[in-house]
Parts: C-alpha cells; sequence; structure tokens
C-alpha cells in the first residue's frame, strides 16, 4: 500500500513539473517546479528509514494514528497550496509584511485542506510554516537558489507579525514553547533557519563526501539536527529529560560513525527503540530535514545528483 502511494506522490510531482527546454522559466512553470520540489521533499522524508520515533517506510515510530500513506497523503494534497505560496512570493518580488499575511492565509487554508486529507490528524503542520516561508522566499529569487540567502530571505519574512493570526491557537508546539521557554518553530524561522544552514546541509556535504550512501547521508543529516534543537513535538511528549536523552542519542549515533556504519546502524536501532519507549517522535527535526532536502534541491552548490533534474526544472542547465 505504501509503495503504491510512494508512486501516487512521485507522478503527482511529475505532473506538477512542467516539460520545458532548458531556459528561463514564466512564474506559473517556476510555481509548479517548486512546488514539486516540496512535495518531493516531504515524500523523501516520509519514506526515509529507521528514524527514531517518527513515521517511515518500516513503522509507525511513536505514533498511534499515522503511518506512511496517511503522511503521503497529506504531503500530496498540500501541492496545491504550495504552488500558491510560490506564486505570491514571485508576485510581492521582496519579503513584505503583505507577503507574510499572505502566507499566513494560505497557511491555514493549507492546514485545513490537510485536516481534511487526514481525517482530522496533524501529519505536516510544522511543515506548512517552515516550508511556505522557505517556498516562498525561493520564487522571489530570480535565478538560482542560495540556501543560505533562500533561508535568510525567508526569515525576513518571519519576522513579520501576521496581523491575521490567532493570538493562541493551543497547538502542542505552542504550548511546549511557553512551558520550557524555548523558541519552537517560529524562533527557528526567524532566525534563518539556523538547523538547516549551520546543520541540516552541511552534514549531508560531509556523508556523501566520505562515501556514504543517500539514505544513510540524509539520516546523519536529521541526527545533526535532532542532536542539537529543543523539538517542541518531542518537549510536548516527554519534557525535558525526553529531550536531553533524544539529542544525547542523535549524538550517539554521529560520534559512532553516522547512519553509514555498523556501529552507528547498530545504535541507530537503539535509538529507534528509546524513542519509542518514551513515546516521542522529533517532528520538529524531521520538518527541518524536509526543509533541508528542499534547499539542496534549488540550491547548484548542495544539489546531489538525486535532487539535480528539480534545478534543470527550474533554471535549466547548471
Amino acid at each position: 500500500m505504501g509503495a503504491l502511494l510512494v508512486g501516487r506522490v512521485v507522478a503527482l510531482a511529475s505532473d506538477l513539473t512542467p516539460d520545458h527546454a532548458p531556459g528561463p522559466t514564466s512564474s506559473r512553470t517556476r510555481a509548479q517546479a517548486l512546488a514539486a520540489a516540496v512535495v518531493t521533499a516531504l515524500t523523501d522524508e516520509a519514506c526515509l528509514s529507521p528514524k527514531p520515533g517518527l513515521v517511515d517506510s518500516r513503522s509507525n515510530g511513536a505514533h498511534a494514528d499515522l503511518d506512511l500513506p496517511l503522511m503521503l497523503r497529506s504531503a500530496a494534497s498540500l501541492a496545491p497550496a504550495f504552488e500558491a505560496m510560490a506564486k505570491a512570493g514571485a508576485a510581492e518580488g521582496a519579503p513584505t509584511l503583505a507577503l507574510r499575511e499572505t502566507l499566513g492565509s494560505l497557511g491555514r487554508e493549507a492546514e485545513a485542506t490537510m485536516m481534511a486529507a487526514t481525517g482530522g490528524i496533524n501529519t505536516h503542520r510544522g511543515a506548512i510554516w517552515a516550508l511556505g516561508l522557505l517556498f516562498a522566499a525561493a520564487a522571489i529569487e530570480p535565478g538560482p537558489g542560495n540556501a543560505r540567502n533562500t533561508a535568510a530571505l525567508a526569515g525576513q519574512i518571519a519576522r513579520h507579525a501576521d496581523r491575521g493570526a490567532p493570538a493562541f491557537t493551543g497547538h502542542k508546539g505552542e504550548q511546549a514553547c511557553r512551558t520550557f521557554a524555548v523558541r519552537g518553530a517560529r524562533g527557528q524561522a526567524q532566525a534563518g533557519f539556523p538547523h538547516v544552514v549551520e546543520l541540516g546541509l552541511p552534514e549531508l556535504a560531509r556523508s556523501r563526501a566520505r562515501g556514504d550512501g543517500e539514505s544513510s547521508a540524509r539520516l546523519n543529516a536529521l541526527l545533526a539536527i535532532m542532536g542539537r534543537l529543543d523539538d517542541t513535538c518531542v518537549l510536548a511528549r516527554g519534557g525535558v529529560s525526553a529531550l536531553a536523552q533524544v539529542q544525547a542519542s542523535a549524538a550517539a549515533v554521529l560520534a559512532a560513525g553516522g547512519a553509514g556504519t555498523l556501529a552507528g546502524r547498530r545504535r541507530l536501532r537503539s535509538f529507534a527503540a528509546e524513542a519509542v519507549a518514551l513515546g516521542v517522535s522529533p517532528g520538529g527535526a524531521a520538518d527541518l530535514l524536509a526543509a533541508t532536502l528542499f534547499l539542496e534541491r534549488i540550491d547548484p552548490f548542495h544539489a546531489s545528483p538525486v535532487a539535480r533534474p528539480a534545478l534543470e526544472n527550474l533554471h535549466g542547465k547548471t
């Protein structure tokens, strides 16, 4: 069932990506290509295995209400909303208050679409926030993206106050920020996504450079983010002690050589069992891994061979 749905999501991404000869793209064509890149990033993150505490192709992690087909259905449902966000970024052309408020409105509509697709289960609320900002920032830039510049531009958008946003949502992440005095997803965005730019992308590059396979490199990037992130999803479920254990275990896998080594894989399996026993799921880190995978798909410097076709769709041959 999961494999069939993966194929459908990939087909959707292909449909969104226009079949043009290399060369400059129109704003609509670029929006479609960016939407394809973000759906692919969400799909790749969901399928990556084994991810401690998180839904993947092997298990549901610490979740009783989530599975891989649901995650993939959610990702596919968000494609039109992401395309609309890209169009808004391209139309505004700058990180303005007006763009922030448009993205807020589109993001709330996207959340409603997600909830309708999943039967009321939150699958990608954090990803809508993070990727929506990065997505719009990428659409503002006229040529090949630069991950650091795109993240900084997204931070400028995020620092505007959205007058249409509710004062209090009651979401678990928001409550965890208040309870544990951490900045959460909002702070991460306003700072220009430092865990993506300074941890996720560099770890991808390091892992690939030493010969790790693509899945291992992506897992190592996730672990690098987990090891330093005050993940509100973990805090909400397990508190400070659970967060400390998750961070320490993620760092231990990397210290053992990462997911590309036998010792690292053994430690990763132990970490996965720990996360289930704790009942925690590092969803914030998963969202930032998806953001990492999206940014590498639009940046010629960071793009792997796997990501290069997305660059060609956006900018022509690089």
